[in-house]
């Protein structure tokens, strides 16, 4: 054994091989022996290598996709013995809905909300296992919860911050509800006041509280296909005058309950009666704050597409900007524009593709709200020209008169090579004419 390298002996008796190469290869014995002898050899055992799973194709960091579609996301491994690939849903412990066809690659169809996260896609045989993870975006959707959400507990007031959870593919916008838990509640449920949170902001702080009472907190996110699911409810005393009424080293409680439907008040603990999660946002309380723009309309100039439109007819705050979506032949939305000033009611989009169909649309900002799309515009750009974007360099001229004025140019480059040709054969002519003529005016001179 000391010839090879990595071989040693344990006192047991059992060989260790560091490193499996061919060198391992082949058929073993192991003789016990003693100063009394050897009762013989053991049987024979081979030894084999095999190969660990490698991935030959794997899955892309992120997937982006419409909800109710199909998406299909590749992923296969070789090795000996061939690996078996299997996916799972990162977090999820019941089924979610999709298959691994012959190939290894994860289908989801219909695409749906709950398979919005992250997969990991497992290649494994006998010798070992490997994993690869990718995120699934799932468009089209209302929100998903806000998580982390935390409680900073100030004199007569509560700072509440959350990690906002993924938007859906649409603008979100977040509100947080609260309600003090009193010993005598008037009536059997509890009343959740909200507040709007401003555009952008994953903070809030909530003024006027009671000092000495406990408080619970839950934010929820919106856009414009509806409601998310609240976030998990916070408990909170705010710091009275004389100081906080618990101790810093206790943490927020939780509640264990999922935010999944408004529940009554349980029954009573400490002589408090706890809400599991808040109720649904009545109806009552959704207002129209802002209306959408108006009149939206689409022109083709000698620069690109105009859109022009009206502001909104109603908002109870200053205007604070717009936003420009569009999509392409029927594809999902896209931002293209999130800056554009309250001030202006046109934007010129360069950058078309030709033979496509884009659709577009605005929204609005005010304050702490966004408003519903304006009405869509459609241009098609078959036929049409292509016009540059501002990120690249501009063509001087359209392709049919850059063809047009470099034929020109080069029928005039071959008339003018043809008409010098031409003028210098006539001049040697001339030229030859001339001194025939002084020959034979000087011949009879010569006689």
């Amino acid at each position: 054994l000391s010839q090879l390298p990595g071989w040693s002996a344990q006192p047991d008796g059992s060989i260790v091989i560091a490193t499996g190469n061919d060198d391992a290869l082949g058929v073993y014995t192991c003789t016990p022996y003693n100063s009394y002898g050897t009762a013989g050899e053991s049987r024979p055992t081979r030894v084999l290598l095999k190969d660990p799973p490698a991935f030959t194709v794997r899955p892309k960091e992120e997937y982006f996709q419409e909800v109710g579609r199909e998406l299909v996301i590749p992923c296969a491994a070789h090795g000996d013995p061939p690996p078996a690939v299997t996916w799972l849903k990162v977090g999820s412990a019941g089924k979610s809905g999709a298959r691994v066809d012959g190939n290894g690659s994860l289908v989801l169809r219909p695409l749906v909300k709950e398979q919005h996260g992250l997969w990991e896609c497992t290649a494994a045989n006998p010798v070992a296992s490997v994993s690869a993870a990718t995120s699934v975006h799932v468009l089209g959707t209302s929100p998903h919860a806000v998580t982390n959400i935390s409680v900073l507990p100030l004199l007569l007031a509560a700072n509440i911050s959350w990690e906002p959870g993924f938007d859906g593919g649409y603008f979100q916008r977040f509100s947080v509800w609260y309600t003090p838990l009193v010993k005598h509640p008037p009536r059997a449920h509890h009343d959740w006041v909200s507040l709007s949170v401003p555009v952008g902001a994953q903070h809030l702080l909530v003024e006027n509280l009671q000092p000495d009472v406990s408080y619970q907190f839950s934010v929820l996110a919106q856009n414009k296909l509806g409601s998310g699911p609240f976030s998990q409810i916070v408990t909170s005393v705010p710091r009275g005058k004389r100081g906080p009424v618990c101790s810093p080293k206790q943490p927020p409680k939780l509640s264990p309950h999922p935010p999944s439907a408004p529940t009554p008040a349980s029954p009573f603990s400490s002589g408090f009666p706890v809400t599991t999660v808040p109720p649904e946002p009545p109806a009552m309380t959704v207002h129209v704050f802002l209306s959408p723009p108006q009149a939206l309309t689409a022109n083709e100039t000698a620069r690109g597409v105009l859109l022009r439109w009206e502001p909104p007819a109603q908002f109870s705050v200053a205007l604070s900007g717009y936003a420009l979506e569009l999509r392409q032949d029927k594809g999902g939305w896209e931002v293209l524009d999130r800056s554009i000033p309250s001030t202006k009611t046109q934007v010129l989009v360069p950058g078309l593709i030709k033979d496509a169909f884009y659709e577009f649309r605005l929204v609005a900002f005010a304050g702490s709200y966004i408003s519903d799309p304006s009405n869509t515009v459609n241009v098609s750009t078959a036929g049409m020209e292509v016009y540059p974007s501002r990120t690249q360099l501009p063509e001087l001229l359209p392709q049919p008169v850059l063809a047009g004025v470099i034929g020109g140019i080069c029928f005039l480059s071959v008339a003018v090579i043809f008409s010098t040709v031409a003028a210098c054969i006539m001049n040697r002519r001339r030229a030859a004419r001339i001194r025939k003529r002084r020959q034979g005016r000087s011949w009879p001179a010569g006689s």
